[in-house]
């Protein structure tokens, strides 16, 4: 099997898997006998969470084995840091984000780490200067991103050392508006 249709492959049960959970995520909170709630109500806000995220969690998982390149915008090339990130919120969203890390570190509203929701940005200190890094915040304090030359595209806990010296910070990024 070659690294591309162990890619494709990995693609595919990501994508399956998130999908799945989003279903029964919906599933468990609504039954046949009881309408969806109102807008506003605290339940409509959890599934408007539930949404956002499964759309970024969607892409980002399809991401999983992507071989990283410096400088990279796309799945086929290998993707860098903040090539993943403007990739999949030009996917789920339609989002068009700066190109390197620094610059998407001022898009949208500060986060504090305790505050983080999926779908948020994450941003670590790896080259000795601020917002060197970045990735998607996935939940229960891990984040999917392109760590560097020779990896690939991974999921990794916030709670390991290296990456608890080094957090810089979170930012929200505003859903676009449906027309």
């Amino acid at each position: 099997m070659t690294v591309f249709q162990r890619s494709t492959r990995t693609h595919k049960l990501a994508r399956s898997a998130v999908l799945a959970l989003s279903l029964m995520a919906t599933s468990a909170v609504w039954s046949a006998d009881t309408p969806p709630p109102e807008a506003g109500k605290p339940i409509s806000k959890l599934q408007d969470l539930t949404n956002r995220a499964s759309e970024l969690a969607l892409q980002a998982m399809g991401m999983l084995g992507i071989r990283y390149k410096y400088g990279g915008t796309t799945p086929e090339s290998g993707l860098d840091c903040s090539g993943l990130v403007q990739h999949i919120f030009k996917e789920a969203w339609g989002k068009d984000l700066p190109r390197t890390s620094v610059e998407i570190s001022k898009v949208g509203q500060h986060v504090d780490k305790n505050d983080l929701q999926p779908g948020d940005l994450v941003f670590y200190n790896t080259l000795k200067r601020g917002f060197s890094h970045v990735g998607i915040y996935l939940g229960d304090r891990k984040f999917i991103h392109s760590p560097s030359a020779g990896g690939e595209v991974r999921i990794e806990s916030m709670d390991v050392g290296y990456w608890q010296k080094r957090f810089n910070g979170g930012r929200r990024i505003s859903e676009p508006e449906v027309k």
